[in-house]
């Protein structure tokens, strides 16, 4: 704790600095799972609060700085036989990140966005004062500041709830013919009896006539002659192929057993599916042989570097939309026929109380759940058309009573951005404390396809990452310096027989 308040108190200094100077700023994590261009002028560098101070047994909890990444996370709770109730998919994604941005995963539907795991938070405030917040203390800056991306204050430590671990994920996957299907069936999964039984509900649509529902009940037990199944090896399958192949002409379910740690990130490799899109503009083969001989940079902090690095990220389709149920089929058929992008991701949300900066439903459509659509693929080249389809998909899923993710691209008017949330409370909160010198939550979100466009036509670097394959291969050049393909490597959360 000498160290972590050292850091803190040189974190505050900065901060005051730049307050006293009414300078607005940005902090610095040393990495970043945002899809947004990363332009950073003035700013704070928090980088070195990236370790779990504690992990308290007895009351279930550990003390955690924000730059932990999940990976870290949960390999310092395991060996206490402990967990996060919300563990997200990407290894690389860090509790800060989880609490300031909106995070929810397959285990959502029951304990709900990240933050709701969350005892207490330890924050900077605009004017340098360190400040404690929670259900009991400070309750308004606890709830106004999960989801509003670091506009309110900087987290600087986290007290977060665990709870009990078991060995292994029973897993079943229970193929769907329809979308309309697979909606229904991942609603009833959440409900009643299997609501309380399942640990973790999630799924994929692999087209309109095929996709799957994935359910897992955390067991120690693992039936006699059953071999686990693990997604982290250079040979293992990637989890999304491997679903699919299991679910293609099944028609009951189908179950197998996967440890608990290889669950969780069972989606680091090839990022969902967003990996099979460097082959594809790589024009390189994809099978087993190119995943295994790749296997280094398709990992998601390996493809996020990449990403960033090459600028492909500015054509690219990464979004995550939360819809009302009644109208998630009708979406999902829109998106086909705009954008063609599949796979698709489906996962149950239980939603925060209001006002809150994470996605709600709202009216006669307002409900304690939603379900998330991811939609991830690539756009078009042309950045007026990318404009068009991005700017007709935010009108098409306000119309609809569905809400996007704030992590990703947004283009939004700020009428419109703001319609969507309670202005006047957000705002409120920033004046009560002093945080006019952070940067406002629109201009961190939208994206000004113009302005960045104007200045790649400046810069010959940008431009020349915008040549096919000059981009590809510089974003492989930046991932490979970044030695990120050591982290997973060293994971000890890897399953070892």
């Amino acid at each position: 704790m000498d160290r972590h308040q050292r850091a803190v108190a040189q974190v505050a200094n900065k901060v005051k600095d730049f307050f006293t100077r009414k300078e607005p700023f940005r902090i610095s994590h040393g990495s970043t799972n945002s899809t947004r261009p990363n332009i950073k002028k003035r700013v704070v560098d928090i980088s070195a609060l990236r370790n779990v101070i504690s992990v308290d047994t007895h009351r279930k909890t550990a003390l955690v700085e924000p730059n932990v990444p999940m990976d870290r996370l949960v390999e310092a709770t395991l060996p206490h036989g402990l967990v996060p109730p919300v563990v997200m998919e990407f290894p690389g994604i860090t509790v800060g990140g989880g609490y300031a941005g909106t995070a929810g995963e397959s285990s959502s539907f029951k304990y709900g966005f990240f933050d709701r795991t969350i005892n207490e938070v330890e924050m900077v405030m605009a004017d340098g004062e360190v400040v404690k917040a929670s259900e009991k203390e400070n309750k308004d800056l606890f709830r106004g500041a999960a989801g509003a991306v670091g506009t309110l204050g900087v987290t600087t430590l986290v007290d977060l709830r665990l709870i009990e671990a078991r060995k292994y994920v029973k897993t079943t996957y229970y193929p769907t013919r329809s979308v309309a299907e697979a909606v229904k069936e991942v609603r009833a999964q959440t409900q009643g009896k299997n609501g309380a039984r399942n640990d973790y509900v999630d799924g994929v649509l692999f087209s309109k006539e095929h996709g799957a529902i994935v359910t897992g009940e955390m067991t120690n037990e693992l039936p006699p002659d059953t071999k686990p199944q693990t997604f982290s090896n250079p040979w293992d399958p990637w989890f999304y192929l491997h679903v699919e192949a299991a679910t293609r002409s099944s028609k009951e379910p189908v179950v197998e057993y996967i440890p608990l740690a290889e669950y969780m990130f069972r989606y680091d490799r090839g990022g969902f599916w967003v990996g099979r899109s460097a082959f594809s503009y790589m024009g390189f083969p994809f099978n087993k042989y190119t995943r295994w001989f790749l296997d280094d940079f398709l990992h998601t902090r390996m493809l996020y570097r990449a990403l960033h690095a090459s600028g492909i990220a500015t054509r690219y389709i990464v979004q995550d939309m939360a819809l009302p149920y009644p109208n998630a089929e009708r979406f999902i058929d829109y998106t086909d026929k705009t954008f063609n992008i599949w796979p698709i991701w489906l996962c149950p949300l239980k939603q925060s109380e209001q006002p809150t900066m994470h996605p709600h439903t709202k009216g006669d459509l307002k409900d304690d759940q939603m379900l998330n659509i991811g939609l991830w693929g690539f756009g078009p080249r042309d950045p007026a058309k990318y404009l068009r389809k991005n700017r007709a998909l935010e009108k098409t899923l306000g119309e609809m009573g569905g809400m996007k993710w704030l992590y990703a691209h947004t283009y939004y008017s700020k009428d419109e951005f703001w319609s969507q949330f309670d202005r006047k409370w957000h705002e409120g909160l920033r004046k009560k404390y002093n945080a006019e010198t952070f940067p406002e939550v629109y201009d961190k979100v939208h994206v000004d396809i113009e302005k960045y466009t104007k200045m790649v036509n400046k810069d010959w670097g940008l431009r020349l990452r915008g040549i096919w394959p000059l981009g590809g291969f510089w974003g492989i050049w930046k991932s490979i310096q970044s030695k990120d393909y050591k982290i997973h490597q060293n994971s000890t959360w890897r399953w070892r027989d």
